[in-house]
């Protein structure tokens, strides 16, 4: 059993808590790191959680085992690099980083230090993309040609406080919300981006923002790719890989549709399963028994310079050529 700390227990800090706590033979969270104890007191007491405010007091404790940080995506960097060098193993919740020089830091951190980085892309865990998956890997539609994948929901409209209202901490649009888990879907499918270009519809502001952003990705393989988040709309989850001798599309969690030619559509569906107990689940794994974390260095680094190049696509209203990698 790992010791956990998760530093930072808003809304997101708390489903991860859940999740786990009470639930899982492999991690527990012992304590919480975060700026306001007196609004986490009774969620700590009632999951058996010690409170504090201090980051390094508890990077400095033996009993803690490994750190979950659900901050601010600014600060993530600095407070992995501080994680690695006292030895602790760290599973950050997405986006790594908004930079890509900030996750090389970060990573390198880790690598120096030997521990384990895990990030919180609990769509990977879905057993429907991890059908997807294994009939991209197993060649069954052929050459691949194009993706398309949507992300969209309402949580905007409903969790508008904090980070989703700084344009510092959450730039284009839906992008660190929603739209770094299709990218992410996207690194792990056809691999990296080697062109993109975004645009970014606003409409008036009337309270929580309202906007769409689309952005046209090229990728290293000649690969095309469109990606797609609304804010303030109900949730839908697509992703959609067309090869040369079919299609494999997911919708949601539980559903996959697959066509291939002169056949009919096959759909096929999949128990719902708790995806961020099997995130924290092969995090604590990977601490453990020193296997890796099943996203690699590199698809975490190439999925923040993609995004990070939607960033600067939208400032500079044009297409953005990402470095070979």
């Amino acid at each position: 059993m790992i010791d956990a700390a998760i530093v930072g227990l808003g809304r997101w800090g708390r489903n991860l808590v859940d999740s786990v706590q009470g639930k899982s033979g492999q991690l527990r969270f012992t304590r919480a790191v975060v700026r306001s104890p007196e609004n986490a007191r009774e969620f700590a007491a009632r999951h058996g959680l010690e409170v504090t405010t201090d980051f390094g007091a508890m990077l400095a404790d033996g009993k803690v085992q490994a750190v979950v940080l659900t901050t601010p995506h600014s600060l993530h960097a600095e407070q992995i690099v501080a994680a690695a060098a006292a030895g602790k193993p760290v599973f950050c919740e997405k986006p790594l980083a908004l930079r890509t020089a900030d996750a090389e830091r970060a990573i390198e951190a880790c690598r120096r230090a030997g521990v384990t980085l895990g990030v919180g892309y609990n769509r990977r865990f879905w057993p429907s993309m991890r059908e997807l998956q294994r009939i991209v890997g197993g060649g069954e539609l052929g050459e691949i040609l194009h993706v398309e994948g949507h992300f969209s929901n309402e949580s905007t409209g409903r969790f508008y406080t904090g980070w989703r209202d700084s344009e510092s901490e959450s730039p284009a649009g839906g992008m660190t919300a929603t739209g770094v888990h299709v990218l992410d879907a996207f690194v792990s499918l056809v691999g990296p981006a080697r062109r993109v270009h975004a645009q970014l519809v606003e409409r008036e502001r009337g309270g929580e923002p309202i906007d769409t952003l689309t952005a046209f990705i090229e990728f290293a393989n000649r690969v095309s790719g469109v990606l797609c988040c609304v804010r303030t709309t109900p949730l839908y989850w697509r992703v959609h890989v067309f090869g040369r001798d079919g299609s494999a599309e997911v919708l949601g969690d539980t559903e996959l549709v697959l066509r291939k030619t002169d056949a009919p559509p096959q759909r096929v569906g999949f128990e719902r399963v708790d995806a961020l107990r099997l995130e924290l689940e092969a995090f604590a794994g990977a601490v453990a028994n020193g296997a890796p974390y099943p996203i690699p260095f590199e698809q975490m680094l190439e999925g923040v310079a993609a995004m990070e190049a939607i960033v600067r696509s939208l400032e500079s209203k044009g297409p953005v050529v990402l470095p070979p990698r």
